[in-house]
């Protein structure tokens, strides 16, 4: 009876949340608004630029996410110029209410100079089509909207200094000049996702 019990718990739970996206997929939802900090709504196309987009799934206090959020704006500040789009998307829709409404986000984004645009995942709708269950989880797409990384940062959370692969920096540049990626996919660590 357990073990009945286990296998209907596990094949609702894989129902309700989609596989994580292959890598080769098109950007999915790409003109589905979402709200930003700012009050204004953004979607995934506007946020791209002509040589790509990088998505982060993140949110406000996730030790993770505070770990390796300072990334986020390095890696936006060095990639941003060279056409890359960046987003930082706020899924945790169980916190909306509390610790990741948009004054908090504000905040947030404010305190660790946010350089990228921050928006809410009502529904955690973009999470789900994603597959994304962490944050961060990363996705990285070219520009022809293809999904060519997914996953970690890097290899080392705690220290930005003791970093052996830089995977994400990484993949950016292969896919900049046109060469394979090495490395394109990677086990996304970090908290789970608070879905509804």
């Amino acid at each position: 009876m357990k073990i009945k019990f286990t296998l209907i718990f596990m094949l609702i739970c894989s129902s309700l949340f989609s596989k994580e996206l292959e890598l080769g997929s098109t950007l999915p939802m790409g003109d589905h608004r979402l709200i930003d900090i700012s009050g204004n709504y953004l979607s995934l196309n506007e946020a791209r630029d002509k040589n790509g987009l990088l998505v982060i799934f993140s949110c406000n206090t996730c030790p993770w996410v505070l770990r390796w959020e300072d990334r986020y704006v390095s890696l936006a500040k060095q990639y941003t110029p060279k056409g890359i789009g960046v987003i930082a998307v706020n899924s945790n829709e169980n916190n909306f209410d509390s610790v990741d409404n948009l004054d908090e986000m504000r905040k947030h984004a404010k305190e660790n100079n946010y350089n990228f645009p921050y928006v809410q995942d009502f529904g955690s709708r973009l999470a789900r089509e994603f597959g994304a269950t962490r944050t961060p989880h990363i996705f990285l797409f070219n520009g022809d909207n293809t999904l060519v990384y997914r996953g970690a940062i890097d290899d080392n959370a705690k220290d930005a200094r003791k970093v052996d692969e830089p995977f994400l920096a990484n993949a950016i540049d292969a896919m900049l000049v046109g060469k394979p990626i090495a490395v394109a996919s990677t086990k996304a660590l970090g908290c789970g996702i608070k879905f509804k």
